[in-house]
């Protein structure tokens, strides 16, 4: 959270299987009312979104007396709770600050079935999901392996772990699982975001939950600007440790934090983003913190993790200074085999860039792909990195708003709209007004998420914003490039495929990307692994290395469809597929 630059009484100077139809009717209309470029009028722009409406709006129970939880609120999950071939929307949601519940409709957190036509159902009260805390994060994995991913919430003073019992509901087995115990060093944790990783490939989703600072509202700082208060500065609240619960394959999870090495950092946590940096074939664990140095958990094995994030380049920018760390995401941007990191930050801290040098270091190449000049105006909380314009090159896309509230207006930004960086092979091209993001006002947006809500092949976003309407952005793109997506299901590794490193070659081209629902601030996207193709209509070669070993190779596998790939029993299997006609099938089956 670093706040905005609050004045106080101590001088505190600165903080995604099927095509759907959307009845024409309906798309010229919601392109009249919301921005969206109508068929006699096609977006110029390589990267375009036109909005969507969805009935639910953020409320973080913001007071005049500004405590620090109303500021960070709006995780949002996309994923599958059906398996009905479309992906959904989870929203989590504040409480009343003052006692922590969900003591009106307007707090409670919703879930939104995608009803295929465009148009999104609110079955909260069916599923069982309203909640009863203030909720920040949102993290998405199926973690006993029967098919349906369950949720993780991550909240002030509690989290919940929500089962998904196949039938559309879902049952809370928070204590049933030992993730409601308290802490006894910190005391009540107020969690911001969490993510499933297998950290020992032994087939089962363990947890790492992000905690912030330690908060009382009942202590607040005094912070003030023009006599009125203020969302302090994180200097004046107290770290806290993050925290590692091994899945133990019975329903329970066991806190292994200090044996892991984990407790030994606390630290003001925000986001965590996960990948293997070094390809040593073990997950390791980004996370970044507010105006604190930076973590980076290599993980060696054994349930052990060394923290390395100075020795390795990414604990601080270049420049030395402290930052507002926000979300993140950890993805492979250059093509090169080796994933790299990306990270929000607010007004004049720029979004760093640090580049994966073969698994040996970082480094942060910011100010030389262009990103310091394009963000140092802005302010972001999520970061998402995905092909938007299906042309081989992931981009970045950044939810914008500013930590400060309304009061700061007058003297730094609050508002802004949000922002997507096309990829020009490592350079950086900032598409906001071009992209069709000024067709909704400025907000403080918060939490976002990537999925093809239309089944389209484009990747659409859905965004949160304090103490407004959330946004749904649909991929309309003009280009016809071409793409694939792998929904995988592991066997030996766990169900949802979470670790598995895909490479695919196309045309010549070689890129990578791996399953991971952990991207942005507090919020998770669980969709098939995507990949644009560009002008490719065949990916030649298809290379998976699953989380415990098995290495799969699939061939001439046909583009624009979904594909349904099913971990096999082999240590080494090959499946050649022969080339049909493009858009044949969307459900096609590799094993």
């Amino acid at each position: 959270m670093v706040p905005a630059q609050a004045e106080t009484s101590r001088k505190i100077k600165r903080r995604r299987d099927r095509v759907f139809a959307i009845p024409f009717s309906l798309a010229i209309l919601l392109g009249v009312l919301f921005g969206g470029a109508s068929a006699q009028q096609k977006p110029s722009s390589p990267i375009h979104f036109s909005s969507r409406p969805i009935d639910f709006s953020l409320d973080s129970s913001e007071t005049p007396q500004r405590h620090a939880p109303e500021t960070m609120a709006g995780g949002v999950a996309v994923f599958d709770y059906d398996r009905d071939g479309k992906p959904d929307i989870f929203f989590t949601n504040g409480a009343d600050i003052n006692t922590l519940k969900k003591d009106s409709p307007k707090y409670w957190n919703r879930l939104f079935h995608n009803n295929g036509d465009g148009t999104f159902t609110d079955v909260t009260e069916k599923a069982g999901l309203k909640g009863t805390g203030f909720d920040v994060g949102v993290a998405i994995g199926d973690y006993d392996n029967d098919g349906y991913d369950d949720i993780f919430v991550a909240g002030v003073y509690r989290n919940t772990l929500y089962h998904n019992n196949g039938n559309g509901t879902f049952t809370d087995v928070t204590e049933k699982a030992g993730l409601a115990r308290p802490d006894k060093q910190y005391g009540p944790l107020w969690s911001v975001a969490a993510a499933w990783v297998d950290i020992n490939n032994d087939g089962l989703l363990d947890l790492f939950v992000v905690n912030y600072i330690s908060w009382d509202g009942s202590k607040e700082p005094d912070c003030e600007f023009n006599r009125k208060p203020e969302y302090c500065h994180p200097k004046f609240y107290k770290e806290t440790a993050s925290q590692l619960f091994l899945n133990n394959g019975n329903g329970i999870f066991t806190d292994i934090s200090e044996q892991a090495g984990i407790r030994a950092h606390p630290g003001k946590g925000m986001s965590a983003c996960i990948a293997d940096y070094d390809n040593d074939g073990l997950p390791d664990i980004f996370v970044t913190n507010d105006k604190l140095f930076n973590f980076l958990y290599h993980n060696k094995g054994h349930n052990q993790f060394e923290e390395v994030g100075f020795e390795l380049g990414v604990a601080l920018p270049e420049h030395g200074n402290l930052i507002s760390g926000m979300g993140c995401d950890f993805r492979d941007l250059y093509n090169d085999g080796y994933p790299d990191i990306v990270l929000a930050a607010l007004q004049k801290e720029t979004f760093p860039i640090y580049r994966n040098v073969r698994g040996g270091a970082f480094e942060e190449i910011t100010a030389r792909s262009g990103m310091t000049v394009l963000s140092d105006p802005m302010s972001g909380y999520s970061v998402n990195i995905a092909d938007f314009d299906n042309d081989g090159w992931k981009d970045i896309f950044v939810s914008r708003g500013d930590v400060a509230s309304p009061n700061m207006a007058g003297r730094i930004r609050v508002d802004q709209p949000n922002t997507v960086f096309r990829n020009l092979n490592g350079k950086w091209a900032a598409l906001t007004e071009e992209a069709g993001f000024g067709a909704r006002p400025p907000r403080r947006h918060r939490g976002a998420a990537v999925a093809d809500f239309d089944g389209d092949g484009k990747l659409d976003l859905v965004v949160t914003a304090l103490s407004a309407p959330a946004e749904i952005w649909m991929n309309d793109s003009p280009g016809t490039n071409h793409w694939i997506e792998f929904a995988l299901q592991g066997t030996k590794s766990n169900r949802d495929g979470i670790g598995a490193r895909i490479k695919v070659t196309a045309a010549g081209k070689v890129q990578f990307n791996h399953m991971s629902t952990a991207s942005g601030y507090a919020s998770s996207s669980a969709v098939p692994v995507h990949f644009g193709l560009g002008d490719a209509r065949v990916a030649d070669e298809v290379e998976i290395r699953w989380p415990s070993g098995t290495v799969q190779m699939l061939k001439n596998i046909v583009a624009d469809r979904v594909l349904q790939v099913k971990e096999p029993l082999g240590a080494v299997t090959v499946l050649e597929t022969q080339p049909a006609p493009a858009r044949q099938t969307k459900n096609a089956h590799a094993q």
